[in-house]
């Protein structure tokens, strides 16, 4: 086989490897936010 071709073969094959190894998980929290504001409280028609 040609240079090119090993050398192009061997860089695939790098690339394969390296998308295939696992990567490391990241852990995050989920925090149900606080209100920013409260909300309006109907006291009837007109007021």
């Amino acid at each position: 086989m040609s240079n090119s071709i090993k050398s192009l073969l061997a860089i695939s094959l790098v690339a394969f490897v390296a998308a295939c190894a696992q990567q490391a998980e990241d852990e995050f929290v989920v925090v149900d936010p606080e209100p920013i504001s409260v909300e309006p409280v109907h006291t009837g028609k007109y007021k």
